[in-house]
């Protein structure tokens, strides 16, 4: 579903921010990529989704290149960034119907959708609020909303949990269970490593820019706690 084939991405001044990057996601896993901050794991995304120039390598995405064919790869997934950007001008109703005549949702399919996920986040009484006046929380849960209302193939995350309340990040890991075992492929960084350990069936651990571990979470932690597998793997190499 998404492969990284070598990817590498060298910024100005020679410096590499991901080397050599392999590793494949199928459909049904939730695929944890883990690392210290600086690691190359935002990176390492963004060339995934289209918003970095990739140095060398490529990234596909069910068998589509990022890099040849952008427009026809972005309708193939969904991606949640660490910040929560939106256009604040919009209300929440409108920011999610804008998303869904982007993505040519008819209009039954997606205010079903969309309202079970808004009830379930407990946002539904402010869609009709400016975003501008969200809490950085209700930011985020839209966001989400947005991303998961269609139903993507694969869906991209980078450092999820941030910001959210305790019963909306035990929502979320239903939300991505669910999608799991509809057939779809999830792949998202975060430093939470005993979430990542109870709801992964696979990781990938980055030092510097370089894989260093990566396969399913039991064989990885062989009856360790993923932290303790983290903090060896990081120190030896």
């Amino acid at each position: 579903m998404l492969k990284f084939d070598n990817l590498t991405k060298i910024y100005q001044g020679n410096k590499a921010a991901v080397q050599n990057l392999s590793l494949e996601v199928e459909a049904g896993d939730i695929y944890g990529f883990i690392g210290h901050n600086g690691a190359g794991k935002t990176t390492a995304i963004k060339c995934a989704v289209g918003l970095t120039d990739i140095t060398s390598g490529d990234v596909t995405i069910d068998g589509v290149s990022i890099t040849r064919d952008p427009l026809a790869c972005k309708r193939l997934f969904a991606y949640i960034p660490d910040n929560p950007d939106v256009y604040e001008y919009l209300t929440g109703i409108q920011y999610l119907n804008f998303l869904a005549d982007v993505y040519k949702i008819d209009k039954a399919k997606r205010e079903k959708n969309i309202y079970a996920l808004t009830d379930v986040f407990g946002i539904t009484n402010a869609l009709g609020s400016l975003i501008s006046s969200y809490s950085h929380g209700m930011k985020q849960k839209l966001v989400i909303t947005g991303a998961v209302f269609r139903k993507p193939k694969l869906l991209i995350l980078d450092e999820p949990f941030v910001g959210l309340d305790p019963q909306a990040i035990v929502s979320l890991k239903q939300i991505m269970k669910n999608l799991c075992n509809s057939g779809s492929a999830i792949f998202f960084s975060t430093h939470v490593l005993d979430v990542a350990e109870r709801l992964c069936n696979k990781v990938a651990i980055i030092k510097q820019g370089k894989l260093v571990a990566a396969g399913e979470t039991e064989k990885l932690t062989d009856g360790r706690s993923l932290e303790e597998t983290f903090m060896e793997v990081v120190k030896n190499d």
